[in-house]
């Protein structure tokens, strides 16, 4: 089976493992967490140890930018 997390189309999904650091996105957009966009479990491209309520930081490319950071709830 293909691991569609490893393939170069695939922006670098990271789970957001420190408090604190979730906090400060948060503050930074002036959201709680069930207002961000979500990402269901059983997303492909999500890390192993992603579990439901996590708060996902996802960096792409882009045209404008360079790259592009967005976030993301895992939901069932």
């Amino acid at each position: 089976m293909v691991d569609v997390s490893q393939h170069k189309l695939v922006p670098e999904h990271t789970v957001l493992d420190d408090p604190d650091r979730v906090d400060e996105v948060l503050a930074e957009y002036n959201v709680s967490k069930t207002n961000l966009p979500k990402i269901k479990k059983s997303d492909p491209a999500l890390p192993e140890d992603a579990e439901i309520g996590d708060v996902i930081e996802i960096v792409r490319d882009s045209r404008t930018t360079d790259q592009a950071t967005v976030y993301r709830l895992v939901v069932e």
